[in-house]
């Protein structure tokens, strides 16, 4: 199955701040570009950690009269390490790991870990914006044709509002969860509705088949 890549949907234009970038300019950043967060790099271009709106509040909430937060600087400011992913990583990993860690971001680095872009939660959820005529083509090639080993005629398969109908009769029992979890793989996929039937039954039990076949 083919999978789309963090690089493919990363924002490449990345608003970005150094070790010593002040607060005030940090939160200038942030509302002028109207972003919730971003990276912190240093010299090489290496991520050493993210800023947010969070964070920024957070020092607001504890800063102390002798310590002022209008002094502090974006590393004094920042979340690290930061969790990072690479432009070859799928889509779904990405979306697993930022669930996971509970990140409105991810910055993108190469193999030296330099930043070359950022992943938002805006454009991971970009691959539910594909049309359902380009999901049909995709499952009709990819699942039909390549799990199932079908002709793409031989499966209906209809995509309305992401939602993916398979209908027709398949050679045996066992490819129908096969071809609905395939589909159901596919980036942009929202849900899958099983219409097929089969001509041979390969998963029931061979004493239950020899059974039936003596009644």
């Amino acid at each position: 199955m083919t999978h789309r890549t963090v690089g493919e949907v990363m924002t490449r234009d990345v608003v970005e701040a150094r070790r010593a970038t002040p607060f005030k300019e940090v939160v200038r950043l942030l509302d002028h570009h109207r972003i919730s967060g971003l990276p912190v790099i240093d010299d090489d271009d290496k991520v050493l950690g993210v800023v947010s709106g969070t964070d920024l509040v957070r020092a607001q909430a504890h800063r102390s009269g002798r310590s002022p937060v209008g002094g502090a600087t974006a590393a004094d400011l920042m979340t690290s390490p930061a969790i990072t992913v690479h432009p070859e990583q799928g889509v779904p990993d990405a979306a697993r790991l930022m669930e996971r860690r509970g990140v409105e971001r991810l910055p993108v680095v190469d193999e030296e870990d330099r930043l070359i872009g950022i992943a938002t939660r805006r454009d991971l959820l970009r691959v539910f914006l594909r049309t359902d005529d380009d999901l049909g083509r995709q499952v009709s090639e990819e699942v039909v044709g390549g799990v199932l080993g079908l002709s793409p005629e031989a499966v209906l398969v209809s995509v309305r509002d992401g939602v993916v109908t398979l209908a027709g009769r398949v050679e045996s029992r066992s490819q129908v969860p096969e071809a609905v979890r395939a589909a159901w793989r596919l980036e942009g996929v929202v849900g899958v509705v099983n219409g097929l039937t089969f001509r041979v039954d390969d998963c029931s039990p061979p004493a239950a088949s020899a059974a039936s076949g003596r009644r």
